[in-house]
């Protein structure tokens, strides 16, 4: 009767310790919700300094184009919208919207836009577009949380998902105003990682169609993209190489590729380059790859081992011969396309040298170029101590996950010190692993302090020292006979036997045992946790400064300090205000290509070339025109129908992002195209200078005489604030253009052509003699525009 007494008696215990377990278990769910929401606000709250400080306003030059074509979006339907034929832009060729532009980011806007009207919730467009950055921040730490979750568990997911909200890298780009791609871009990165490692966890076609819907999405946001769709095959050749391949990781692949591929040559701007383009065959050879791994180990299942090695025999040849014709055929696509089959930023970020070689284009962007060092320090500060953590952490144990953030790691890394704008893509990689990182740290020093903590014989916890009862002795015991069994098994066991007689003890141990095999004094575990809090502040500090300081402030407005206080520059509105209200809606406005959509979308007046920079020929003939006498140039504007021409000048306030600091990349764009332009002839001695040393090229061409015309009237020398010097040629007039415009702080300039001179009836000029014929004939130069 005694063995059932004691059966009730477990049972009973077992129902009350499993109705603990579910009461702990819902607790720390709630908690963790609770945790996961506060983190969304502080994502959406610490991006909220541009508003604050300044106003609800669009930031910088691309988003000015998305809020545009969204306010089309929302007023004339989606119909109309992928057939819309923009006539203000690249002028006089135009620009097909629909067909040229990810709509991810415009459809989310205004799907958002929708909805809240359609529950009576009256927000403007612009209002929309200001906030939808800031949103989906959060939508990307949750996801972040997901990710490290099913990688490293809870704890490491909301450490992931705190860092992620605040990191620098990521705010720079998603801040209240920035309506551009990455706003949602990153979100849709990191929500496509986390489905294909908890398809990879889970072996579910569910998460796997997901995944491929997920993967649309990003197609649909930004033309990052083929980052995912190379990542994953290189994640999953790894897998295969290492022997790590199941059933598993067939089912989150293959369905992405086929899904995937087939949803994303629906994107109008992707079309056809899903399977024409060398960015995507990485993919498709992997995608055999796994097929040919997937045969051989299902005819392995069939056959006995003798058959089987000829079975593999036939497999590996048949499958080499596909694979060599497969490689030919794209051998032969790829050799027939002049950058073989790869487009200009992707070739940059394979070759850095490679845009500023033959692309000056991709090369004059200033996010194109390479980080320094210390830009890695102010975009995710302390965070590259802890990726090494990670790093380390993520191999105790190695699972397949953990093996994909390891990857995302490093070609995050890679890329990144190619381009600055990839650091982007470094922050979620950077989070995650410093996740794992300070939540294993928490986890290892917590853990010390609590089985070091003192108890007494009933349990509860003491002040005074441990008795040889307390957990401390009892470890080091039971550690000491722990070691000893098993030195004894492994002498008296063969090679085969100690590794199961290891993989049962293993698996049969308690886990508190393996908990205290990994504790620390109690002294150092709480002086490392007071270190990491500490050094968790002062990245929450560097956070909350460069959210507030260093990327809040709008390109569009400018401010400085001073000792007489703040300074508003608000040149960029005036300018684009005076053109919407002084010139008719039909005029053409010239500028850099860096205004025009700033240009077209607040003063709504059609522009030559803009950001969209698909047309490198024409933006050639901007700089060509800019490079060149102003007659010449007056001619090229002409002959496009310009009628106002617009620069940007910083001399006078101090500005270093003018026309004059970019005009040696339109030298470099007009000479590509048209030769007669060479840059030498803009150098003295190799060096780029505008004051006397300046070369008669430089001093005469129409760039200097737009941004220094008149200029010495303000303070009667002429010295230019960014250079640090004198201007070398002051006084000058203007015969082919005429100043209509200029800002309060000389910041925009704006000059109009002069219509051409009429020709007199009746008068018939005088016949040159021969003489001067012959001199016109030896000085003259052919206009290259006639």
């Amino acid at each position: 009767m005694a063995e059932p007494s004691s059966s009730t008696e477990a049972s009973g215990g077992g129902d009350g310790g499993g109705s603990g377990g579910r009461l702990r278990d819902a607790l720390g769910g709630v908690l963790c919700a609770f945790a996961l929401l506060l983190i969304g606000v502080l994502a959406f709250s610490i991006r909220l300094f541009s508003v604050i400080k300044y106003e609800s306003v669009i930031h910088e030059f691309d988003p000015y184009f998305n809020y545009r074509v969204t306010q089309f979006l929302s007023k004339n339907g989606i119909y109309e919208f992928w057939n819309w034929f923009d006539d203000r832009t690249w002028y006089p060729l135009g620009r097909v919207i629909g067909g040229t532009v990810y709509p991810g980011l415009t459809l989310t806007a205004g799907t958002i836009w929708w909805l809240l009207n359609s529950l009576n919730i009256p927000l403007s467009v612009e209002t929309v577009c200001v906030f939808t950055a800031p949103i989906f921040s959060a939508n990307a730490s949750w996801a972040t949380y997901l990710l490290t979750k099913e990688s490293k568990g809870p704890g490491a997911g909301l450490m992931a998902a705190a860092i992620l909200a605040m990191v620098p890298s990521y705010i720079s780009r998603s801040v209240a105003g920035s309506y551009d791609n990455e706003a949602v871009a990153i979100f849709a990165l990191i929500f496509t990682f986390y489905l294909y490692v908890k398809t990879l966890n889970t072996g579910s076609l569910f998460y796997a169609a997901l995944n491929a819907l997920s993967y649309f999405y990003m197609v649909c946001s930004w033309g990052g993209y083929t980052f995912i769709i190379n990542l994953i095959p290189m994640h999953v050749l790894l897998c295969i190489v290492t022997g790590r391949y199941s059933s598993r990781l067939y089912i989150a692949y293959a369905p992405l590729i086929v899904l995937g591929t087939l949803l994303a040559a629906l994107v109008p701007v992707v079309g056809f380059n899903a399977v024409m383009t060398s960015e995507h065959f990485a993919s498709f050879l992997v995608f055999i790859i796994l097929h040919v791994v997937a045969l051989v180990y299902y005819i392995k299942g069939l056959l006995t081992p003798r058959l089987f090695k000829v079975a593999v025999t036939f497999v590996v040849t048949v499958g080499l011969a596909v694979c060599f014709v497969v490689a030919a055929i794209l051998v032969a696509l790829v050799a027939s396309s002049p950058t073989k089959g790869w487009s200009g930023r992707s070739l940059s970020l394979l070759d850095p040298t490679y845009a500023s070689k033959y692309i000056p284009i991709i090369a004059s962007v200033s996010e194109h170029q390479p980080p320094t060092w210390p830009s890695y320090f102010m975009d995710i500060n302390v965070l590259a101590f802890l990726v090494p953590a990670g790093i380390i952490s993520c191999f105790l144990p190695l699972s397949d996950a953990s093996s994909f953030l390891v990857l995302y790691l490093v070609t995050s890394v890679y890329f990144s010190g190619v381009m600055v704008r990839l650091m982007l893509v470094l922050a979620p990689a950077a989070c995650i692993l410093s996740g794992i990182a300070l939540s294993e740290a928490f986890n290892v020093l917590t853990r010390s302090m609590k089985f070091q903590r003192p108890t007494s014989d009933d349990g509860s916890s003491t002040a005074g020292s441990g008795s040889p009862d307390t957990p401390a002795h009892s470890m080091k015991y039971d550690s000491k006979t722990v070691v000893k069994s098993e030195t004894v098994s492994k002498e008296k066991s063969s090679k085969k036997n100690r590794k199961d007689k290891e993989s049962q003890g293993s698996s049969s141990d308690d886990p508190r045992m393996e908990e205290k095999l990994l504790v620390l004094p109690c002294g150092p575990s709480a002086l490392g946790i007071m270190l990491l809090i500490i050094l968790c502040g002062l990245y929450v500090v560097h956070c909350v400064w460069a959210a507030a300081e260093a990327y809040s402030a709008p390109s569009i407005v400018l401010t400085s300090r001073s000792h007489d206080g703040l300074h508003v520059f608000d040149d960029f509105r005036e300018a684009y205000a005076w053109l919407s209200h002084n010139t008719d809606v039909d005029d053409k406005v010239a500028s850099w290509w860096d205004y025009g959509y700033q240009t077209t979308a607040m003063a709504n007046r059609t522009v030559i070339v803009d950001n969209n920079t698909w047309n490198n020929t024409h933006i050639a003939t901007v700089g060509t025109a800019m490079s060149s006498p102003e007659k010449a140039a007056w001619e090229i504007f002409n002959s496009l129908d310009v009628k106002y021409v617009l620069v940007v000048f910083g001399g006078l306030i101090g500005y270093p992002s003018d026309d004059i600091n970019k005009f040696l990349w339109m030298v470099r764009i007009g000479g590509g195209v048209f030769p007669h332009i060479k840059e030498a002839d803009y150098l003295r001695d190799g060096n780029y200078r505008v004051d006397s040393h300046g070369t008669p090229t430089m001093l005469n061409c129409l760039m200097y005489k737009l941004c220094y015309y008149r200029f010495v009237e303000t303070d009667g020398k002429g010295f230019d604030r960014v250079r640090g010097y004198e201007i070398g040629k002051k006084h000058f007039k203007l015969t082919h253009f005429e100043e209509v415009f200029t800002t309060h702080h000389w910041m925009v300039r704006i000059y109009k052509l002069k219509p051409q001179k009429n020709r007199v009836r009746g008068k018939l000029k005088l016949r040159p003699s021969s003489k001067t014929r012959s001199i016109r004939k030896s000085t003259g130069r052919k206009n290259p525009w006639q």
